[in-house]
């Protein structure tokens, strides 16, 4: 929709709409007593144009599918959404939620949460996460057009971002591949304000961010943002661009604040009574705390209701659309009909070939066999195809221009792959998995902990696992990962003994749809240790016994990964000095803990237990108990053969063997 068409709101001035955002963000922060007014008053004219003038939406169906997205990347100004969900007529943002703002089970946290209330698109906060979310929706977008067109698929991407945003690390990866992939219906607005908290930008940052963008193929330009036309020109004009667009808005922070305008004090804390009282006077708003006049109102809310028409033409499109069922199924997240079959004629060819090979080749034989019956399944690699195998027989790259394909080689930029992946899965249709080394989740890891806080499914295949990577020594040898990412509520963390179970593991993550999934796998080969095809996956239980004892039981060797086959020869030479011993494996730690507390002392056993895993052993003393015993590591690695890592490691049958019977 263009400045033509827009709503017949004229005979309220542009100014009092805007004043309305800037009033509701100044009186819910005071009555919060805490919160970020600078921004939404400052971004208030601009927010106002887009929503007047360009972003596509309908207020009463805001799950659209084709509707623009919007994305305040610099979301401690979260009043400004909140504002504009709540005047354009989003039912559930009501006044009483604005007056609640950052107060126990409000839809206005702090920060904006998605899934606390319909419009919210992603959760923001750490800055520069939502810059990169949008990328990954408007990557999402041109994929999904590629596939259903013009008819079902033909959307923008704004984003908010400020000053932070772009000083972040992570906007660099971010802007660059956007560049790369010639992502046009990306549109970012910068609050250009000039502040950070520690007072001016300029006490730290000297960068010119429109060459930054330009030297990444981006299109730019810079405007008053409390010109509405400048503004709205602006914006026009990016959307005829064939590259993504930065509009640099030169904006005024805490604008309309006597006092505190222009300065940091405005950025982080209430303006107080008295610069409110100020501000109302020098804006012209007269009005009462959080009172709202009609007319204004109404306005609007006829802006909210703007893209009712649009939406109900898309609808009628989607009926008449041949690819209707396909198009509801991926948007929904529905895995295919054939999915349990796809994956149940898997396991029969794993047990009948018994592949010995590393758990990433095993991945990449679980993704030729998904790939294929799962078009919405996009993968891609920050720049470790080969090393991760990440990419299926049939997979085809995703090209600027060109969107198409359904692999995305990401370059090396861990953190912004795994940001734009999970703005794919925000925006809806895909499911994205992406690689690296496990040892660079470290990277990534602001990122996969708001897969987990938005309950994503984003999968994460994280290969080279352990001190078994070998020469490339410790630097790339991850050691406190397992138990970092363990740590993070809501992620499923998968390691997976051989083929069979990393097939088991796939499938979990691909059918848990509001869990994020990381799976650690193997560089070097592991033996099949489990030729089990049955339906039952053994793996959804967490943990597991792989190797019964046909004695009494008083050993349990618990293990993952790599280091269950090492379990395994441990317990032939315990079993030969008549000593109980049974193996489990455990891939998910967080599905173990699920189950009931009598399988879990099942699994366990009473007798003395030992838990087995090539990285540091924090976290496994609650399987192993105070009289366990770890065998692991204490420290980091080292570049050395495989081999002779573990043996000098002391994590062998051998060693297992000596701990155990010294124990006893």
């Amino acid at each position: 929709m263009d400045a033509k068409s827009a709503p017949a709101t004229h005979s309220i001035p542009h100014r009092d709409l805007a004043n309305a955002i800037r009033a509701l963000a100044m009186d819910a922060v005071e009555a919060a007593k805490s919160g970020h007014p600078g921004m939404p008053m400052g971004m208030a004219d601009v927010a106002t144009v887009l929503f007047q003038r360009h972003l596509k939406f309908d207020a009463s169906q805001p799950s659209w599918p084709d509707r623009d997205r919007f994305v305040l990347s610099a979301g401690h100004g979260s009043m400004l959404i909140y504002s504009l969900l709540h005047l354009t007529g989003y039912p559930e943002m009501t006044l009483d939620e604005i007056k609640n703002f950052r107060q126990w089970g409000s839809k206005t946290a702090g920060h904006p949460e998605y899934g606390h209330a319909p419009g919210i698109e992603t959760t923001t906060g750490p800055l520069g996460q939502g810059l990169a979310n949008a990328v990954g929706m408007a990557l999402a977008e041109r994929i999904l057009n590629a596939r259903f067109g013009d008819d079902l698929v033909d959307h923008r991407t704004y984003a908010i971002a400020g000053d932070g945003c772009l000083m972040e690390g992570i906007s660099h990866e971010a802007i660059s591949l956007a560049g790369h992939l010639k992502l046009n219906k990306l549109i970012v607005l910068f609050d250009d304000n000039g502040i950070s908290i520690d007072g001016a930008v300029s006490l730290s940052c000297s960068d010119d961010q429109l060459l930054r963008f330009q030297a990444s193929g981006w299109s730019t330009a810079r405007v008053d943002g409390h010109d509405p036309e400048a503004v709205s020109a602006a914006i026009e004009a990016a959307k005829k661009s064939d590259k993504p667009s930065l509009i640099a808005c030169k904006t005024v922070i805490g604008y309309g604040a006597p006092g505190k305008a222009g300065s940091s004090s405005s950025h982080g804390s209430p303006l107080g009574k008295d610069e409110i009282a100020g501000a109302r006077e020098k804006l012209g708003w007269s009005h009462a705390p959080f009172d709202i006049p009609a007319p204004i109102k109404a306005a609007w809310e006829t802006i909210g209701k703007r893209g009712a028409t649009e939406a109900a033409a898309w609808s009628k499109r989607l009926d008449a659309n041949k690819q209707k069922a396909e198009f509801t199924r991926v948007i929904s997240g529905e895995l295919p009909a054939n999915f349990a079959e796809v994956v149940g004629d898997l396991k029969t060819a794993i047990a009948k070939d018994a592949p010995k090979i590393a758990t990433r080749i095993s991945s990449q034989l679980v993704l030729d066999s998904l790939v294929p019956a799962m078009p919405e399944l996009i993968g891609g690699s920050a720049d470790l195809t080969g090393s991760n195998n990440t990419k299926a027989k049939v997979a085809k790259p995703v090209k600027p221009g060109d969107y198409g394909g359904n692999y995305i080689y990401y370059g090396i930029r861990e953190h912004g792959m795994a940001a734009a992946m999970n703005g794919m899965a925000l925006h809806g249709g895909i499911i994205p998995f992406g690689g690296t080394f496990l040892v660079f989740t470290d990277y990534c890891r602001p990122a996969i902990r708001l897969s987990a806080l938005m309950k994503q499914r984003v999968v994460y295949v994280m290969t080279h696992d352990s001190i078994g990577l070998g020469e490339d020594g410790p630097t790339h040898q991850p050691i406190e990962h397992l138990a970092a990412l363990r740590a993070i509520p809501g992620l499923l963390v998968f390691r997976p003994c051989d083929t069979m179970e990393t097939a088991e593991c796939w499938a979990l993550a691909l059918s848990n749809k509001d869990r994020p999934s990381v799976l650690a796998l193997t560089r070097q080969a592991l033996p099949l240790l489990r030729a089990d095809a049955a339906n039952a996956n053994h793996c959804a239980r967490g943990g597991y016994v792989i190797r019964p004892t046909q004695k009494e039981r008083k050993v349990t060797l618990m293990a993952t990964g790599s280091e269950v086959e090492i379990a395994v020869e441990a317990q032939k030479l315990l079993e030969e000095k008549g000593i109980g011993t049974a193996v489990v494996s455990m891939p998910s730690w967080e599905l173990f803990e699920e189950q009931s507390a009598a399988y879990k002392q099942e699994v366990l056993g009473s007798g003395l237990r030992v838990a087995v895993e090539a990285a540091a052993g924090f976290g496994w003393e609650r399987y192993i108990g105070p009289n366990g015993i770890f065998i692991g590591m204490k420290g980091f690695g080292a570049s050395a053969p495989i081999a002779d890592l573990y043996k000098n490691f002391g994590i062998t049958p051998a060693a297992i063997v000596d701990a155990v019977t010294a124990k006893l």
